[in-house]
């Protein structure tokens, strides 16, 4: 038996790997290396209740700040699962040689938004990197035992599915244009939906979306879908967005803006539990609130002068590269400005606990599914969902062991077909201008109109399934008629308890499913 996994990022590493050690062959699909996977991105850390830092941590902290953090959206069992294998997960990278930043006490944990507990471990702020560099070191060992396969260079062309069971894959080789099929059951780790957004994100531009778009043309549930993270503190560059890691405010950065010619710490202010540690979509929230009084200035700063040289030196080293090379600032010595960008979408592929879709033999994990982060996703959750849900979902192909009923062959698949830069940004121009941090009934239906008008323009396959999986996530925010988490309507400003639900959308239908 071979399973196809289609993603080299943590998720799709991670499940390869289950595999392997299980004696299962894999197949590792994805369009660039594991060295460009957007897993390499990630900055901040990883989160475990290892307890090192003399605050008594507890899984059971862990859990209730995860659920809290997504607004009471998340499946609690799901979580608590993610939140009980996290010490071993980070155990496991130790054991493979990350180099987190250690003291006599153990591994050294630091402070991440909406969390009570310092719980992140690290690697200065370059933790995604490390991970990913331990798991392509593991990876190659069981590929010179013929146990995992690599097609670099390919991307997903079409799910066979008959009687809802998975059949396979074709996929295509982006270098000579040439399909190929894969029998057997797929495991989807293809990352987020950055190619909606087109230079909004912070994302890797390789995450195109169209494997989700594939997944709803061939009607596997999607679910929550308006639930996009934007992360308060990135910086505009050529194509996309810069994150500045919530490692620095973990580490005592501090966000301002000017009210009255005089610096203002706003989230100090308003929120002296956590201050600047909030979670994401409420600090991304004050800081669109903040800079349209009338009294403040447009423009928010992040004061990291007042970190220690030692932290700088030991912890956020690369990050002051960064900011040296795009901004040509010195963020030790000059608060830098900041502005929310799109960084996480929490909605994704509907799964269950167990990482399986609405489709037998077809399962996925990572960050194009939807487990784990309800209406928001805390800092240092995603590097552990996607390497426990690679896992899972792994272990679950394994004990379902689906056998195909026929083989697939080309003679069905459709001719491949990818959307055009121009016309990624002409969505993203959509999007951007109506599915917004704050959002209205009279905002969504004009995107929806928005889209329509694009579509009457374009016959291309990829571009109408685009389309549809755009259309798809501002139905979604139509549909949820509250405000929860990073889902925020001026026109229904509080949380319904009514609405503590999963939003599904199959096709072009959108309904509510209760949470687990």
């Amino acid at each position: 038996m071979s399973i196809n996994i289609i993603g080299a990022g943590l998720a799709g590493l991670s499940a390869a790997i289950t595999l392997a050690e299980n004696g299962i062959k894999s197949n590792l699909i994805s369009s660039m290396q594991s060295e460009r996977a957007q897993s390499v991105m990630a900055e901040g850390g990883i989160n475990a209740c290892l307890n090192t830092m003399g605050e008594n941590d507890t899984v059971e902290n862990h859990i209730e700040d995860t659920i809290r953090g997504g607004v009471n959206l998340a499946d609690k069992e799901a979580v608590r699962g993610l939140c009980e294998n996290a010490p071993s997960i980070v155990k496991y990278f130790y054991d493979l040689g990350v180099v987190f930043q250690t003291n006599q006490n153990g591994i050294v944990q630091r402070s991440f938004g909406g969390q009570k507990k310092k719980r992140t471990a690290f690697v200065k702020s370059s933790t995604g990197k490390m991970l990913m560099t331990a798991l392509i070191d593991a990876v190659r060992r069981y590929e010179a035992e013929g146990l995992i396969k690599r097609y670099p260079h390919h991307v997903l062309q079409q799910l066979y599915i008959q009687g809802n069971k998975c059949q396979g894959a074709a996929v295509t080789d982006i270098y000579t244009a040439e399909s190929v099929t894969f029998s057997g059951s797929v495991i989807l780790a293809c990352g987020g939906l950055n190619g909606m957004f087109s230079g909004l994100t912070t994302g890797t531009t390789q995450n195109t979306a169209d494997a989700a778009a594939i997944c709803l043309e061939s009607g596997v549930e999607l679910a929550n879908l308006e639930f996009i993270q934007y992360h308060p503190t990135t910086i505009e560059i050529p194509g996309k967005r810069l994150l500045i890691s919530e490692a620095a405010r973990g580490e005592g950065g501090r966000l301002f803006v000017s009210k009255n010619g005089k610096p203002w710490y706003f989230m100090e202010e308003k929120y002296p539990e956590l201050k600047n540690l909030m979670p994401r979509d409420v600090v991304s929230a004050e800081i669109v609130e903040v800079t349209s009084m009338p009294e403040c200035d447009n423009q928010v700063y992040l004061d990291m002068t007042g970190i220690d040289k030692k932290v700088w030196q030991s912890r956020l080293s690369d990050l002051r590269e960064q900011v040296l090379h795009y901004l040509a600032l010195d963020p030790v010595k000059k608060p830098i400005p900041v502005s929310p960008g799109i960084h996480y979408f929490m909605g994704g592929i509907w799964v269950d606990r167990e990482h399986r879709t609405s489709v037998k033999s077809l399962y996925a994990a990572g960050e194009c599914a939807c487990q784990y982060h309800g209406a928001n996703r805390l800092g240092g959750n995603s590097l552990l969902g996607a390497v426990y849900g690679g896992k899972t979902a792994a272990a679950t192909a394994i004990k379902e062991n689906h056998k195909p009923e026929s083989a697939p062959n080309l003679s069905g698949v459709q001719p491949y077909s990818e959307a055009s830069p121009v016309f990624r940004d002409s969505v993203s121009q959509v999007l951007g201008s109506h599915l917004k941090i704050l959002r209205n009934e009279n905002d969504l239906d004009l995107a929806l109109e928005e889209l329509d008008l694009l579509k009457a323009k374009t016959a291309n396959p990829a571009e109408i399934r685009l389309l549809n999986l755009a259309g798809a996530t501002v139905k979604c925010a139509l549909f949820r008629k509250e405000s929860r988490g990073a889902h925020r309507r001026t026109d229904y400003p509080d949380t319904n308890p009514d609405c503590q639900k999963q939003t599904i959308v199959q096709h072009s239908n959108v309904f509510y499913r209760e949470i687990g």
